[in-house]
């Protein structure tokens, strides 16, 4: 299986290995590669992982066990008997010499010329590979719609997700409006109250202290002597009777808007 390639499904020929460690034909893979298309990066046939077409390494080692058989195998001898294999047991499914065809284990065994065998089995080969490639070429056909279908779906999560940040962006943005409107008129609301009742603290405290001086005043007075104590005694009565306090008009502290969010 080391010596097949994964695409052709024939022997490895000019054998290049990918990172993932995979091996394959050149040309298989050059083809592959071309039918991906450009801008796409590749991905091994076999198990999916990417590779870039400029890392593409021979695999010297697999070329020269492949391209280089044993000496056997080269002169196509029988291990048991030192001679030609041009035999081939159907039941046993091996090739065989004559000396084997005649011996007991062979000898009531369907055993065709080797050649006719490979010829015959070549054929099946063949013919087997055409389903496979099928196969394989509907499996590169759905891989690439699952693929095509990943991207557009990933296009269409992207394009949510754009729409649902920039409608939340509109909602701040306006949530942030209307937040500086109602400090705003919160502000002005604050200000004018503020203004009134630092208005009826200052007439207060101009009142205390109108009230408080005429209280010296009188208490002065009384320690005076008689004459100095009668002297515009009704002047200052007079005074203290119309000295009565003016209290302010009531502000309410209780907020005019409701400020609802």
């Amino acid at each position: 299986q080391e010596s097949t390639c994964f695409i052709c499904l024939g022997n490895l020929t000019e054998t290049v290995i990918l990172a993932c460690g995979h091996n394959f034909c050149r040309a298989c893979l050059t083809q592959h590669c071309e039918q991906r298309g450009r801008g796409t990066h590749p991905t091994c046939p076999q198990c999916r992982a990417l590779f870039q077409k400029e890392w593409l390494k021979t695999n010297s080692q697999l070329n020269n066990i492949v391209q280089k058989p044993g000496k056997r195998q080269m002169e196509g001898l029988c291990e048991r008997h030192q001679e030609h294999l041009k035999l081939f047991c159907e039941e046993d499914q091996t090739p065989i010499c004559l000396v084997c065809d005649r011996s007991r284990v062979h000898r009531a065994h369907m055993v065709v010329p080797i050649e006719e065998a490979a010829q015959e089995y070549k054929e099946k080969l063949q013919r087997a590979l055409g389903p496979l490639k099928k196969e394989l070429t509907k499996a590169q056909v759905l891989t690439s719609k699952e693929e095509n279908k990943t991207t557009e779906w990933q296009r269409k999560v992207q394009e949510k997700r754009e729409v649902i940040a920039g409608e939340f962006n509109k909602l701040h943005t306006l949530l942030k409006e209307e937040e500086q409107l109602l400090l705003q008129r919160l502000a002005e609301e604050e200000r004018e109250t503020l203004q009134r009742l630092q208005e009826n603290v200052t007439k207060l405290s101009q009142q205390s202290a109108s009230l408080q001086q005429l209280i010296t005043e009188i208490k002065g007075k009384c320690q005076q002597p008689a004459v100095e104590l009668l002297k515009d005694v009704k002047a200052t009565l007079s005074r203290s009777e119309i000295s009565k306090l003016q209290e302010p008009e009531a502000v309410c502290t209780d907020l005019k808007h409701m400020y609802k969010i």
